[in-house]
């Protein structure tokens, strides 16, 4: 399903700041060279994150899903003087295409990348976080809530991608895809939560703020 028309899309592109070289040149080898480039953040999401985190000027960021690296570098953007961002991927293969972009865009030292399960790591990373992107499989997203939900400090953010995945979101239920009812899953368990408000940005394929209250 479009979410959005492409037209529209287009346009939107046109009026947001473009690319960096080193995101425009890690944009283009992913989508050349590796396999599923749909998973990569992209030109508008990117900035969407990037502006974010600038607002948020976070100290730590912890990002659920590395990919290529295009994400880590525009939530790395905002970091602090001094900031860290914690990226975690199982996907070993690509983590030294991250380092080569990380390097190009000027924030390989504020990056540490961390390869295995999340689920495995999370527990073992000792730091309050002020902004999360979880950005992984989707079955796991309500089991990186509840593992992170703690490490988060009060007034900080978690944000979730993919979260109304294709449009799958509103189909019923026995047409849903597998991850789209887990994306229809976590959209409600957020909703529930007391301990959050959030709101739901129809940018791309859907991202889901909380703010830990």
């Amino acid at each position: 399903m479009t979410l959005i028309d492409e037209a529209l899309e287009q346009y939107a592109e046109q009026m947001t700041t473009p690319e960096s070289d080193a995101l425009a040149r890690l944009n283009r080898e992913t989508h050349v060279k590796v396999e599923q480039p749909n998973m990569l953040s992209g030109h508008i999401q990117g900035a969407v994150l990037s502006m974010i985190s600038r607002m948020v000027a976070p100290k730590y960021i912890l990002e659920i899903g590395t990919y290529t690296g295009y994400s880590a570098i525009c939530l790395a953007q905002g970091l602090q003087e001094g900031g860290q961002l914690h990226t975690i991927d199982i996907n070993e293969e690509l983590s030294d295409m991250c380092h080569r972009y990380w390097e190009a865009a000027g924030v390989a030292d504020r990056i540490t990348q961390h390869i295995g399960r999340g689920a495995a790591i999370i527990p073992e990373l000792n730091q309050v976080f002020d902004l999360v992107f979880i950005d992984a499989d989707k079955a796991g997203y309500n089991n990186y809530f509840d593992l992170v939900i703690d490490k988060v400090r009060t007034g900080g953010w978690i944000m979730a991608d993919n979260v109304l995945y294709h449009g799958d979101v509103i189909l019923p239920p026995e047409e849903q895809s597998r991850n789209g009812k887990a994306m229809h899953a976590y959209n409600e368990k957020i909703k529930a939560d007391s301990r959050v408000e959030q709101v739901l940005l129809p940018v791309r394929d859907g991202i889901l703020i909380a703010r830990k209250l």
